[in-house]
């Protein structure tokens, strides 16, 4: 399998397959294009519990392959907001935890599954849901990145404290815990709500430089209502 990365503000991924049987996954709707010689089989990959797993995550409740029919078929998947398309080769790194709806397309010897955050606090305060991704496996995974991606190498107990929304992966080498704002004034009047991410090295962090989420907040109160 082959794949390059076009476009600069709405980018999408083109997967070109070198033999028949070769084949690609991605949830429900995720595909913008493909040539003849591709299927398309739409299936709750993994059976009904991870299925659920994954709804519950973010994503859809079937997923969808596509299928070389013979070499030099093509498919693409498109992102869904402004921002970039980050492969990863997950046998390289031992996997990574993402936030939920990071995930665009995978392999099929990659697998996508519930993970759940180690500590209480972090699924109850940490404004991504209890639920993360777990993605395992070897192969290639291609995530979304709202806005730019920001990455950081972050060394044996080194801290860096992030907005939750702007958390896009990490290696599970790193901890990952909620932190309370400090200070009642910061907490009032600082804008950035009760609480941050904290994640602990070592290991690789991958970042995006928009929250989605606040700022589709901030178009709905722009909406005027009745």
């Amino acid at each position: 399998m082959q794949y390059k990365v076009i476009g600069d503000t709405m980018p999408a991924v083109e997967v070109v397959f070198d033999a028949a049987g070769e084949s690609i996954y991605t949830q429900s709707g995720g595909m913008a294009w493909m040539s003849e010689g591709v299927t398309m089989d739409s299936n709750m990959k993994g059976g009904l519990g991870k299925s659920i797993g994954r709804m519950f995550s973010g994503e859809s409740l079937f997923m969808a392959t596509y299928r070389a029919e013979r070499a030099g078929s093509m498919v693409a998947f498109a992102s869904t907001v402004a921002g970039e398309v980050l492969p990863i080769d997950v046998g390289a790194g031992g996997g990574m935890i993402c936030q939920k709806g990071a995930f665009l397309c995978a392999q099929e010897t990659v697998n996508l599954s519930v993970a759940f955050t180690k500590k209480l606090s972090a699924g109850l305060f940490g404004g991504e849901g209890f639920i993360l991704q777990n993605i395992s496996g070897t192969g290639m995974v291609f995530l979304e990145i709202d806005g730019n991606k920001v990455e950081k190498n972050l060394a044996p107990g080194e801290v860096l404290k992030v907005d939750t929304g702007n958390v896009v992966a990490f290696e599970k080498t790193v901890n990952y815990e909620i932190e309370m704002v400090k200070g009642l004034k910061n907490i009032v009047m600082g804008g950035e709500g009760l609480f941050l991410t904290k994640l602990t090295g070592p290991g690789r962090v991958i970042l995006q430089t928009q929250n989605f989420n606040e700022f589709a907040g901030r178009i709905i109160r722009l909406v005027p209502s009745r």
